[in-house]
């Protein structure tokens, strides 16, 4: 059974087995501290924190586990909670979970979270809206928030919620990520948002033209057999990357095409916790297959899209959090493909990673199994 975002029986694989994996690229996860090629600082210490985003000035929201949102300075170290934030449900892997700045943020100061909660039938992840606003005594708040889309169905259980928010480049859609919630069977229903990427409108309502809803599936989806989506991003030329979590073994990076089944649970690179197979993928079996996997796993959290000019030689990357691998993963795209680039051994747990303003890479460590919840900012060796 997995534990917080993560699995208790892969925690204790040694990290050496993961280094010896023919399905990784070669030295990717020998990095010791003298071969990284940045220099990590820590910033500031939180109650395990589970994403951020950079305002324009500089400052950070950030959300934590159990609930709250926290206006974040770097530059002083000032912490500010942000009032107006609905309860959030934070059993097992529930929490306030993403928080993205609207496309218009300049402009409307809207932001964009999503939270674990319960309701009739159960518990599932919602997605939310408020506006950013300060008052001249530093007091913050969102106003106006409101609850915009509801997974469906909301059942029993604290796992697999994802929750994951990305806007599309041109800022007129939002793509949201529903887990399957540890069923298993919803990745495949087509009535349920349930193991899904969504496409919705700014508003929250499901974006015309999504490729599935003449099929009969739930008008949101835009893609589905997906298992905890823990994280989503576009990359410089508008394609949709994503990472999630597989059952024992078979973590994945897929490219994200509309209308496409990945499978899941009818296919992995993993078996179930039970011992049960599930068959690999295949060529010709009909599922949309990742373009990078991983067995044994690194239990993908965030996922970031470079484009930042202070590490030039990592633009056109993504960057993987590491939970079981305590790691920072980067892996190298080229068009339509991906391919295993480098594995650096953080030594705790890695939930979000953030790209600042500067081009620095952001860490939130996750502050469970050990870790102490850490900002860091890293920054190039030399």
């Amino acid at each position: 059974m997995e534990i917080g975002m993560d699995r208790a029986l892969i925690t204790a694989l040694p990290l050496i087995l993961i280094a010896c994996s023919a399905d990784n690229a070669t030295g990717q996860n020998s990095s010791g501290v003298a071969d990284k090629p940045f220099k990590t600082s820590v910033i500031a210490d939180f109650d395990s924190p589970w994403a951020m985003t950079f305002l324009p000035d500089g400052r950070a929201l950030i959300t934590e586990k159990a609930g709250e949102m926290i206006l974040f300075d770097p530059k002083n170290g000032t912490k500010i909670p942000v009032a107006g934030i609905p309860k959030a449900d934070s059993a097992g892997q529930g929490a306030l979970m993403d928080v993205v700045l609207s496309p218009g943020f300049a402009r409307d100061r809207k932001v964009y979270f999503s939270f674990s909660e319960a309701g009739p039938g159960g518990k599932g992840v919602a997605l939310a809206t408020g506006t950013f606003n300060q008052a001249s005594d530093g007091t913050t708040k969102l106003d106006g928030v409101k609850t915009i889309f509801r997974a469906t169905p909301y059942v029993d259980g604290n796992g697999h919620y994802s929750g994951r928010i990305a806007f599309s480049p041109d800022g007129k859609y939002l793509f949201f990520t529903n887990g399957e919630r540890q069923k298993f069977d919803p990745a495949q229903d087509p009535k349920a948002t349930l193991g899904k990427v969504l496409r919705l409108n700014l508003d929250g309502t499901p974006a015309a033209g999504n490729p599935l809803a003449a099929k009969g599936f739930h008008p949101a989806v835009w893609s589905y057999g997906h298992r905890n989506l823990l994280g989503i991003a576009f990359d410089k030329d508008g394609r949709l990357w994503e990472q999630e979590m597989g059952p024992k073994g078979g973590d994945e990076v897929n490219l994200i095409k509309p209308g496409l089944n990945y499978g899941y649970p009818k296919v992995s690179n993993g078996d179930h916790y039970d011992g049960k197979p599930i068959p690999d993928h295949s060529a010709g079996d009909g599922f949309e297959a990742p373009k990078v996997w991983w067995t044994p796993v690194i239990s993908p959290a965030g996922l970031l899209y470079y484009s930042g000019d202070l590490f030039p030689q990592w633009k056109n990357s993504l960057f993987i959090g590491g939970l079981s691998s305590q790691s920072l993963v980067r892996v190298k795209l080229d068009g339509e493909n991906a391919a295993k680039a480098d594995q650096w051994d953080m030594g705790a747990r890695i939930r979000e990673v953030e790209q600042g303003p500067d081009g620095a890479l952001w860490l939130l460590e996750d502050g469970g199994q050990g870790s102490q919840g850490r900002l860091l900012k890293l920054t190039p060796a030399s």
